[in-house]
């Protein structure tokens, strides 16, 4: 009998703060989905950390190629090659096995709560149901978290009545500027599972008429052409797609329109930062939560 869920294999290196983004081209290159975290080994934030890579591929990762494009980049750069670990996951959902484990989660305004949880929400708050799914973007993450405290933030400032959320995911930052706004959001993503997942999302959040999920490698989609210029772009992704989208956000951006950068390690924040005041957009505020940046920036 065929599962239900396809198999999926991990890759994982522990590398030096500096190395990372050494090895991160290398990831790209062998698995659809990178990411990067820190474990805190004294649990006292005092600079004590362990930094890992990464990817996730659902075709078999060829070991013999990897390894020697990481012992390239080593010699090249005079550092000790990593010790790669591959490993299949079983056939499970994985995001429904870790949101069983998850609390609730308090972001400025916002509640963030999978269905598995039957509480009370604070009164005031606005809540997010996000529900299990294979999109990336639950709430437990130092950079959705950051981008609906920013979100929070704006909104004690202005209104916005054009938002876009590049790179969505599980559709939690575009279905909190729905419901925070009750306005209409575009909401894209490359990989066509979240775009599914993102409308699901919205509609279990009562903004399905409100919100439109669709597929785009960056700002490709003509839907994006139409609908600009945006007033907020919210794009929680990776520092060097952030970089590469540089262009295309400034000329997606209204004048007046601010946009909300994530999914940057805080060391990252300078080159990021450098792409987009090449484009005429400086740093209007920033949050920074367990070493990952959330920025916001405009003209």
């Amino acid at each position: 009998m065929r599962s239900a869920f396809p198999a999926i294999w991990h890759l994982r290196l522990k590398v030096g703060p500096d190395a990372l983004p050494l090895f991160e081209e290398v990831f790209e290159t062998f698995a659809e989905s990178v990411t990067m975290f820190m474990e805190d080994k004294s649990g006292i934030s005092d600079g004590d950390c362990d930094w890992f890579l990464e990817g996730y591929s659902r075709t078999p990762p060829e070991r013999v190629k990897i390894v020697s494009a990481l012992s390239a980049v080593a010699a090249a750069h005079g550092i000790d090659v990593p010790a790669l670990d591959i490993e299949q996951l079983d056939n499970i959902d994985w995001v429904l096995e870790n949101l069983r484990d998850f609390p609730p989660i308090d972001a400025g305004r916002f509640f963030v709560r999978g269905s598995h949880w039957h509480g009370r929400v604070p009164v005031g708050r606005t809540e997010l149901l996000v529900d299990a799914g294979t999109a990336f973007g639950s709430g437990e993450h130092a950079t959705t978290k950051g981008c609906l405290m920013m979100l929070d933030r704006l909104a004690k400032r202005r209104r916005f009545m054009k938002p876009l959320d590049l790179g969505s995911g599980s559709g939690i930052l575009g279905i909190a500027m729905a419901k925070m706004w009750a306005v209409d959001v575009l909401a894209t993503d490359i990989d066509p599972a979240a775009v599914k997942v993102a409308a699901i999302n919205a509609r279990l959040n009562g903004v399905a008429s409100r919100f439109t999920s669709v597929l785009s490698d960056g700002y490709r989609n003509r839907a994006l052409k139409k609908g600009r210029p945006f007033d907020i772009i919210v794009a929680n992704i990776l520092a060097k797609p952030l970089m590469r989208m540089a262009k295309d956000l400034a000329a997606h951006l209204a004048p007046d329109g601010v946009a909300v950068l994530s999914g940057l390690l805080d060391w990252q924040e300078r080159m990021v930062m450098g792409t987009h005041e090449r484009q005429g957009l400086r740093l209007k505020d920033r949050v920074v939560r367990d070493g990952w940046a959330t920025l916001l920036i405009g003209r």
